[in-house]
């Protein structure tokens, strides 16, 4: 590809979007620079701190059940105080909680503020991707999600390679530097960042029913694919649970099991972007579809590994399925999210991947420890198809309009100019049928 053709390509993907998505997105490239806790808390508990690789694993899942917590009381808070609060008190809260828990020395101390920030750093998950589809027309919302996914790892990226060359210095100063850099955040979102969240008019409340928690859990399709995006959720972090359990069991280091992982990050930064270029208008049915099987069998593939280079391989194999996946699930539940309501499904769809985080490990480790690694690579191949069928069932049901909306759509935001905040909208997209 010439260099024309790669700005031609560059231009085109990240053209279109407004102004206020891009301070969004760049509020997540700065959290996700500044990600050490999430990073090194299991070194700095036993290296640093002295303590059992037990109690480590007791205060990881704290952490992750804290972010269970959140995401429900998350995504109502963003349907009844805005957008914008519910994200500048999770990033304000998130900044104080990191930056205390750098301090403490008791165990339950540490044990319980690892709790919060869980909760804190989790609550803003449903609130950025409300706002992100107030502000984004219907038809870019794919490109949008995949830029913000594509900004997430990134930042991982970026700061685990600087967080081992701080944690090498003071793991206090890493501490210290989430919480400033979290700090910035909220203040961004504070300053740049008006409300997005649509206002009805009267006659709208009448004709259009409440949105509770209930409406959620009765909303069969949405729970069919909450439960669907665990499924898959769950394959996706073996990578970073099942993984090196099952790399360090066969005879291999650490450094062997960073060399493999890295190729998830170097592939996403990668190929997000052109990879989003080429689905953006394909039939999300399939690419549900197809990216299950993929994301099952890659890592169901990682039984026969035998070296550090067909590890590699294997995470190329899921990693491809991970870059499809990613946006057009989250585009999916957008579409089946009414406006009103789109903190509570979005903060029902967060739940669905914090639980994996909780379920994961415990599911790797009982299985590694009684049948071996090879029973836990065949189970999720067995969950990746079994969630292809569940997705294939599913979207056969569903209504052409959620399936096209992305490409075809009557829903048409205006452009917002440099001097222009961000309206809040009363457009909608259509609200999931009984």
């Amino acid at each position: 590809m010439s260099v024309a053709s790669l700005r031609r390509a560059v231009t085109e993907s990240v053209s279109g979007l407004p102004k206020a998505f891009w301070w969004l997105w760049t509020s997540t490239l700065v959290n996700r620079l500044g990600a050490f806790v999430a990073t090194f808390m299991a070194l700095y508990l036993t290296l640093e701190r002295g303590y059992s690789a037990s109690y480590a694993g007791l205060v990881a899942a704290l952490h992750g059940l804290g972010g269970v917590v959140s995401s429900i009381g998350a995504g109502v808070m963003t349907d009844r105080l805005g957008r914008r609060p519910t994200l500048l008190i999770a990033q304000a809260s998130t900044a104080l909680s990191v930056a205390v828990l750098g301090f403490m020395e008791h165990p339950v101390a540490i044990a319980g503020v690892a709790f919060v920030v869980g909760m804190a750093s989790n609550a803003s998950r449903p609130a950025v991707q409300a706002m992100m589809a107030d502000i984004v027309r219907p038809e870019d919302r794919v490109r949008a999600f995949s830029l913000n996914y594509w900004a997430i790892n990134l930042g991982f990226a970026i700061s685990s390679a600087g967080a081992g060359f701080i944690a090498s210095y003071s793991y206090t100063a890493g501490f210290l530097i989430e919480a400033a850099m979290t700090m910035v955040c909220a203040i961004v979102v504070f300053m740049k960042l008006p409300e997005s969240r649509p206002v009805r008019t009267a006659l709208e409340k009448a004709a259009e029913p409440a949105v509770g928690l209930g409406t959620v859990l009765r909303d069969g399709r949405f729970m069919g694919v909450v439960g669907l995006s665990f499924l898959v959720a769950l394959i996706f972090q073996q990578g970073a649970v099942g993984l090196p359990v099952a790399m360090g069991e066969a005879g291999f280091t650490p450094a062997d099991y960073g060399l493999a992982i890295a190729v998830n990050g170097v592939m996403i930064v990668a190929l997000q972007i052109p990879v989003t270029r080429f689905i953006e208008h394909r039939d999300p049915r399939r690419l549900l579809v197809i990216s299950s099987l993929i994301a099952g069998y890659g890592f169901g593939l990682t039984a026969f590994a035998g070296s550090v280079g067909v590890f590699a391989m294997t995470v190329c194999v899921w990693t491809l399925a991970e870059i499809v996946n990613a946006p057009t699930q989250t585009g999916l539940v957008v579409r089946l999210s009414p406006t009103h309501g789109r903190g509570r499904y979005q903060g029902m769809y967060t739940l669905s991947w914090s639980v994996a985080a909780l379920v994961a490990p415990l599911m790797s480790g009982l299985i590694i420890d009684r049948f071996g690694a090879e029973w836990l690579w065949g189970a999720c191949a067995v969950i990746g198809t079994v969630a292809a069928l569940g997705y294939w069932g599913l979207m056969r049901r569903l209504p052409e309009e959620y399936v096209v909306e992305e490409h075809v759509s009557q829903e048409r935001v205006p452009e917002v100019s440099d001097a222009e905040t961000v309206a809040p909208r009363t457009d909608s997209v259509a609200a999931p049928r009984p």
